[in-house]
């Protein structure tokens, strides 16, 4: 018997037992994970660590009352006392109308393979030299001072539900990582930057060299920072940076934060809030996707979805309970861990790829603001406000120009999606990605 077979085992016998005792139905949770991180500065070892973690969760229903219990130990002592204790907590919580386990019809069935396991774990050799090769390659670049480090890590992780509703199945993930970052100048005027890189499988990113190099070429290139004129121009965001933008629009039509009216696009839904050019991608069944899962944490089914389809709001970001108070159905986006209700949060979030390259983008802006990193997070969902710190270079005539430090770009976040052009420079490098992207009408608050 598989070890997947094994935990999906234990999660039926915990639901069967909360039946005995009492409980209507329940569902429960096994997340099982394992970790290894490398770190070295300036050549030296600084951290080796590893970590494992095993954890249950168990909820349980009596009428529409729920209550949720969790533990490490997984002894049937232990499993029984949990069992015990959820159905006591049930019975005394509040009610609450939208909770409870997805009708049949909404649960997956055929569990698609994505390929999002990479069965093989590094050793600690092979981390080690993949943060050398990075930091090495980093330090090499002249004008390059110091280190902050080089780190290299891997993980595997296992996610397991099972309910009374007849669901029971697994998945496994996996990830590797490496991060550098350096410093270049000497004194109160040096400057700091960064590369990083992950994927399911170490054969998916950039080699270790490239990444450092990047590092290096950045932080020199920062070097001698003005401050620029205040003024109201158009802003490029760096594609290392663009991701956020993607990340509060999520945010804005979260089914939950819809549900309670907080958020500014709560009465957008099947409208136009960005141009024609774009289409924003929600898909959890991507092929080595560094988010992508078979089912979500309630069971149901996963799918491809177009969240913003030429310009055009589709869909919220719903879970069942979300789903339930607005009366739709689910888009099948419920995450959760071990001691909390599901919840609704994106999968493979995406900025579809546009038609220009990031110069053409920003040939005929004579004065504007690229940005490579912000800082800070002056967002509101409830109105849309948007104002954070940022660093980056300022555009003259299509060109970059000097460095540019300690200044403030602020607009509201809807307009700045009513305003946004994507160039062609995709790459999927996180959970949400998009490429260089530029919004106009921006205000940049400098001297």
């Amino acid at each position: 018997m598989t070890i997947e077979s094994n935990n999906l085992d234990l999660l039926v016998n915990l639901i069967s037992k909360a039946g005995k005792a009492g409980a209507d139905g329940a569902d429960a949770v096994f997340v099982e994970s394992e970790s290894l991180a490398f770190s070295q500065r300036l050549g030296e070892r600084e951290r080796l660590e590893r970590a494992e973690h095993t954890d249950l969760g168990l909820r349980v229903f009596i009428g529409r009352r729920q209550a949720i219990v969790s533990s490490s130990d997984l002894s049937p002592g232990t499993l029984q006392e949990l069992v015990e204790q959820a159905v006591t907590m049930a019975r005394s919580t509040p009610e609450d109308p939208y909770c409870g386990l997805a009708p049949p019809e909404l649960l997956a069935t055929a569990i698609t393979d994505l390929d999002i396991c990479d069965e093989s774990e590094p050793t600690v050799e092979i981390l080690a030299e993949r943060a050398g090769r990075a930091e090495d390659a980093a330090r090499a670049v002249a004008g390059v001072s110091n280190s902050e480090g080089a780190e290299a890590s891997w993980g595997r992780g296992t996610f397991a539900v099972a309910a009374s509703n007849g669901f029971a199945q697994t998945f496994s993930s996996s990830r590797h990582s490496i991060s550098v970052a350096v410093l270049a100048g000497e004194g109160t005027a040096m400057e700091r930057d960064f590369d990083f890189a992950s994927a399911v499988y170490a054969e998916d990113m950039s080699p270790p060299e490239e990444i450092g190099l990047n590092a290096g070429k950045k932080a020199v290139a920062r070097l001698n920072p003005r401050k620029a004129n205040s003024s109201k121009v158009s802003v490029v965001y760096d594609w290392r940076v663009s991701s956020g933008i993607i990340s509060h629009l999520a945010s804005a039509i979260n089914g939950s934060s819809i549900a309670r009216g907080t958020t500014f696009l709560k009465d957008q839904l099947e409208k136009r809030i960005f141009p024609d050019s774009v289409t924003i991608v929600d898909d959890p069944l991507r092929r080595r996707g560094l988010k992508s899962k078979p089912f979500d944490g309630e069971g149901v089914a996963t799918t491809r979805r177009n969240i913003i389809d030429s310009g055009r709001l589709t869909t919220w970001v719903l879970d069942l309970r979300s789903a339930r108070q607005l009366k739709m159905t689910t888009t099948g986006h419920a995450s959760r861990g071990t001691s909390s209700p599901p919840s609704p949060s994106p999968t493979n979030l995406y900025l579809q790829a546009g038609a220009v390259s990031p110069k053409e983008l920003m040939s005929d802006i004579k004065n504007g603001f690229y940005i490579t990193e912000l800082i800070g997070f002056g967002i509101s969902v409830v109105t849309g406000d948007y104002s954070r710190g940022a660093y980056g270079f300022w555009i003259e005539n299509g060109e970059l120009t000097y460095p540019v430090s300690e200044v403030t770009v602020a607009g509201n976040l809807k307009d700045m999606f009513a305003n946004l052009t994507a160039a062609d420079d995709l790459q999927f490098r996180f959970g949400t990605n998009a490429p260089t992207m530029r919004v106009d009408g921006m205000t940049v608050a400098g001297k």
